[in-house]
């Protein structure tokens, strides 16, 4: 009885309550309502690319509710804009997106409108090879209408995309001699190998790259000056058995404007995208390419930067790389397997694992280098670099190969963890050198033990340990050292004669500094 009391008193209040409120009366917008900007930017896109979505949060600053009467395009059904308002999609038909009616919003309250646009550039007028494309939301009419401006850079592009069956939708898949036994083999790398009219890349116009492009048996990729290379989720560059990477950036007259350097980096074009790590594959240089040099190149926001496999016997080495940086690899910055790869005036910086992992053995010389790991989105585990001379398999027996060589000369191995060098050894032939550099190793544990004894001068002569390198922003990859540096001065000329100007052209001094920098006065 006590229960049905209480509920029949409480369902009293409620409908005295309700009684006592008025029903939400809408009146029109009087042309008052509030934006939490004037302009959305939508950033730049590539043709045929869809945007970010972007939002504009619209306030009703009154103490009415109100209805407002239309929120549009101005472009209407033929704007490349679309638009969700609040979680509705407007006017059934080509209108929607584009048109929306009576959107009620309460007192002082507010709304989202979502925004985003995929353009054809080629349906623009007066285009060459970027357009700037604009347009308006409008709310309401007359006296009352108020707008926000739309604006979206939209550059044009060579695509590169594997063939897609129309009939099953099965995407191409690469083949080519995978396991080195002459035979064909059918991979599960979506890609295709690039035509011959598509092996010089150019500063014309941006590369966009889905899938894996491959070079060829016999084939040479050549990138120009000022080339910029864009790769989709999940893409790269393989150069197969007999192929050729040549990427032939050079130095610019101002550096923080590059225009001649060669640019190899995701397809988002957004700010918010500009430093993500992971955005694509790898450029891969498969066991059995050749020859393949990179000079003045920026790699940035790949998995692995440069994967380089095999063909450590050859005389001439695997990958030449200079005068280059290879910042934001989610795992490794370069990743060797049982290779070659020479290094001057290489800086490599920011990744997931190691940014410099020379694996099962190999060879591998740099020269004022400046390999450091200052990665801090997530924990990681092996220090900025590494080198092993084994694998294990599938059934945990453990296969070794000669780390036939790795001499570091003049260079800085440096991060924001300790150790950040690893030298772990299985085999029996495991050659290394470390002259002149600057190391970060403070791990009473390891050291004057296996290869760690920093007296014998077989492997350690003339470094300096544990002194800050002076970067002028690591975590931004800002990684020129000021005139505090550790490594000023420790370099040794028998090694800058080999590369007597740094990454920015500066003539080295007769004092060298150690890593890809001479030091310069870093402002505060």
């Amino acid at each position: 009885m006590k229960r049905l009391l209480l509920f029949l008193l409480f369902f009293g209040l409620i409908v005295f309550w309700s009684s006592c409120r008025n029903d939400f009366e809408f009146s029109p917008s009087k042309g008052n309502l509030e934006f939490a900007k004037d302009t959305v930017y939508l950033d730049t896109i590539f043709t045929n690319i869809g945007s970010s979505t972007y939002n504009l949060k619209v306030y009703n600053r009154s103490n009415e509710d109100i209805v407002i009467p239309t929120i549009q395009l101005e472009n209407g059904v033929n704007s490349f804009y679309r638009m969700n308002v609040d979680g509705t999609t407007g006017l059934e038909g080509n209108q929607e997106g584009k048109f929306f009616e009576n959107v009620e919003l309460l007192a002082n309250d507010s709304l989202f409108i979502f925004i985003e646009t995929t353009i054809d550039i080629e349906t623009l007028t007066n285009s060459d090879t970027q357009f700037l494309y604009t347009d308006r939301i409008l709310f309401d009419s007359g006296n009352n209408q108020q707008d926000v401006d739309l604006v979206t850079l939209v550059k044009d592009a060579v695509f590169i995309y594997p063939n897609r069956d129309e009939n099953t939708g099965i995407i191409e898949t690469l083949t080519f001699d995978v396991d080195g036994d002459g035979n064909l083999d059918e991979t599960t790398l979506q890609g295709r190998f690039l035509e011959d009219d598509e092996l010089t890349f150019t500063n014309e116009k941006p590369y966009v790259i889905y899938g894996y492009a491959g070079v060829g048996e016999g084939k040479i990729l050549t990138m120009e000056p000022g080339t910029r290379v864009h790769f989709h989720a999940d893409s790269g560059i393989i150069v197969t058995n007999g192929g050729t990477l040549n990427i032939n950036g050079s130095i610019s007259a101002d550096h923080e404007s590059p225009e001649n350097e060669v640019i190899l980096e995701g397809d988002r074009l957004e700010p918010l995208f500009s430093e993500v790590p992971g955005q694509w594959g790898t450029i891969w240089l498969f066991n059995g390419s050749i020859n393949n040099t990179i000079n003045y190149a920026t790699i940035k926001n790949a998995t692995i930067g440069i994967l380089s496999e095999g063909n450590q016997d050859e005389p001439n080495d695997k990958l030449t790389i200079t005068n280059s940086q290879v910042f934001n690899s989610s795992a490794f910055g370069i990743l060797g397997r049982a290779t070659s790869i020479s290094g001057e005036n290489l800086v490599i910086n920011n990744s997931g694992q190691s940014s410099f992992a020379g694996t099962l053995g190999g060879k591998y010389n740099f020269t004022h280098s400046t390999i450091a790991n200052y990665w801090n989105t997530s924990f990681r585990q092996f220090p900025a670099l590494l080198l092993n001379d084994y694998v294990e398999d599938e059934n945990g027996v453990t296969i070794t190969n000669d780390l036939i060589e790795a001499n570091f000369n003049n260079c800085i191995v440096y991060g924001n963890d300790n150790p950040e060098f690893f030298l772990d050894s299985r085999g029996s032939v495991f050659n290394f050198k470390f002259n002149n550099c600057l190391l970060r190793f403070d791990n009473a544990n390891l050291a004057n033990t296996g290869n760690y004894i920093f007296s014998d001068t077989n492997v350690y002569e003339g470094n300096i340990f544990n002194i800050d390198p002076d970067f002028e922003n690591a975590f931004d990859n800002l990684m020129a050292i000021g005139e505090n540096s550790g490594a000023n001065g420790i370099g040794s000329m028998i090694f800058s004669a080999l590369v007597p100007n740094d990454i920015l052209g500066i003539v080295r001094s007769s004092f060298p500094d150690a890593g890809a920098y001479e030091s310069i006065p870093l402002e505060d």
